[in-house]
Parts: structure tokens; C-alpha cells; sequence
């Protein structure tokens, strides 16, 4: 099924898709599956095809990304953790950009931009450490922007200006800085569902669906419009489960100190 090794046709191909997508480290080949890597993006992808024409398979050894894609694998042998199938080259090249933005915020894309920005900045008064929490936000907003593809997932809101990156683990309250850049720890929520998840009014299942506090009141639930469920991995899940405990309005086990929550800057 795999043309091993590849034919002149194919690795011309395989090299397009891979440089027009941010990977353009060649690795080489083995077994017809030419291997690419990139300088900005964790992770390596693999490229192969049955014939010029087609069939176009995909390999990647990123965990992260396969569980975020949740695109069924196709049943070939090959290297990575999974491979999946493509008919086209088109089907193929429209699935590489998220791909690449995943390589780019997945795991610690963030934490290594977020280190290096800071390396020599002083740590010793309050101010210079808000700096710092500015820097650090302003990162994950980026990258949030970059992993929810610059939409609110419930709204469809594109307008940048509407859009807030959410924690969900407060700044404050997580465990250090790797969990506060971690894009698994934020949603990027149009400002009404921010402002609402912000103050514990708001919070979403396990499935994504939005759950709404008894004390958000009547009008206020009708406006907080949405169109679709949160798409959402474990480690989301394993965080929303803390803003349900301790954050949520809702919550038999809410923290008596939750209204001091409003201070957290998200």
C-alpha cells in the first residue's frame, strides 16, 4: 500500500506539504515515509503515499496533537503513534495548519516563550512581578488565540477585541508557571462568557456543555447565547473539574472565599 521508496512525484509532494505548513527540516526516509521536523514546532510528521495519485497517509508522534485532532487512524503500519488517511492532497493540506498550530502551543510552546522573555528581568518588588504576570498573560493569550483558532467556541466570535483568554485555574491558584501558560488551563471566551465564567456564574461538564449558576439571573442566562458544545481533551476536563469545586457559583463544595475570586486576573 505504502510505494517504498518514494518516487520522484511523491517526495516533491511530500516536501510541498511539509514546507507550505512550517515543517521544513527533512529527516529523511524510511520504509516510503518521509520524515519532517521544524524549528517552532514540537514534534515530528511523516508523509507517505500508495502512488502519485494517491491514497496520502500522515503520521504523527505528538500525543498531544493526536488527542487533540480526534481524527480516526487509518490501518496501515507505519511510524509515530498513529497514521491516518487521505484520499487527495487537498484533504491532506487542509488538515496541516491545525496540525502546525497545535505543534506550536502543545505542551510547552508557551512555557519555553514565556521563560525566555523573562530571563534577566528583576523579580524582587510587587511591581516587577506584575510585569512579569503581564508578560506571561499576554503569551497565553496569544497562544490561546492560536490553539481556539481565534474563535469563541460556544459564540463563533472572531472580533479580537470581544475575545478574553480565560484560566481555568486561576493565575493565582495554579501550580506554577507551567500549568499557568498551559493552553489546556484557558478558553478564549467572547467577553459576556468570560465575564460570567470569571465570576464563578458559569462553568461546563465534563461533555462541554455549559452549567449556569442559580444565582445568574433569568435575563442574564437568556443573553449568554451559544451555539455548541466546548470540544474538550483530559487534561481541559481534569481543570474544569477544580473551577467546578472551587470556582463555580454552583458548587455544593464552593470555597466561602470565592468572592474574592473577582480579583484574579485572568
Amino acid at each position: 500500500m505504502i510505494q517504498s521508496p518514494q518516487s520522484f512525484i511523491v517526495s516533491q509532494e511530500c516536501q510541498k506539504v511539509a514546507w507550505q505548513n512550517g515543517y521544513r527540516r527533512a529527516l529523511g526516509e524510511a520504509d516510503g515515509w518521509a520524515r519532517y521536523g521544524s524549528t517552532t514546532a514540537k514534534g515530528t510528521v511523516w508523509f507517505a503515499a500508495g502512488g502519485h495519485e494517491g491514497p496520502w497517509f500522515l503520521a504523527l508522534d505528538h500525543g498531544g496533537i493526536v488527542e487533540d485532532l480526534n481524527l480516526p487512524p487509518a490501518d496501515v503500519p507505519g511510524p509515530g503513534l498513529l497514521r491516518y488517511a487521505y484520499h487527495n492532497l487537498t484533504a491532506l493540506y487542509a488538515v496541516m495548519p491545525r496540525i502546525y498550530q497545535l505543534a506550536v502551543t502543545l505542551p510547552d510552546g508557551p512555557l519555553e516563550e514565556f521563560r525566555a522573555a523573562i530571563a534577566g528581568l528583576p523579580k524582587t518588588t510587587e511591581a516587577e512581578r506584575l510585569v512579569i504576570q503581564r508578560v506571561g498573560q499576554d503569551i497565553f493569550r496569544d497562544r490561546l488565540m492560536t490553539y481556539w483558532q481565534g474563535r469563541c467556541p460556544l459564540t463563533g466570535i472572531t472580533d479580537p477585541a470581544l475575545l478574553r483568554a480565560s484560566h481555568i485555574v486561576p493565575w493565582k491558584d495554579c501550580i506554577g508557571d507551567a500549568q499557568r501558560l498551559d493552553v489546556h488551563n484557558g478558553l478564549l471566551l467572547s467577553a459576556l462568557w468570560d465575564a460570567a465564567f470569571d465570576r464563578g456564574l458559569v462553568t461546563f461538564a465534563d461533555a462541554g456543555e455549559p452549567e449556569f449558576s442559580p444565582a445568574l439571573s433569568e435575563a442574564a442566562r437568556t443573553e449568554l447565547r451559544w451555539q455548541a458544545s466546548l470540544s474538550l481533551t483530559s487534561r481541559q476536563r481534569k481543570n474544569l473539574a477544580w473551577h467546578r469545586d472551587h470556582a463555580f457559583n454552583g458548587s455544593a463544595s464552593r470555597d466561602a472565599s470565592q468572592n474574592q475570586s473577582n480579583n484574579f486576573d485572568q
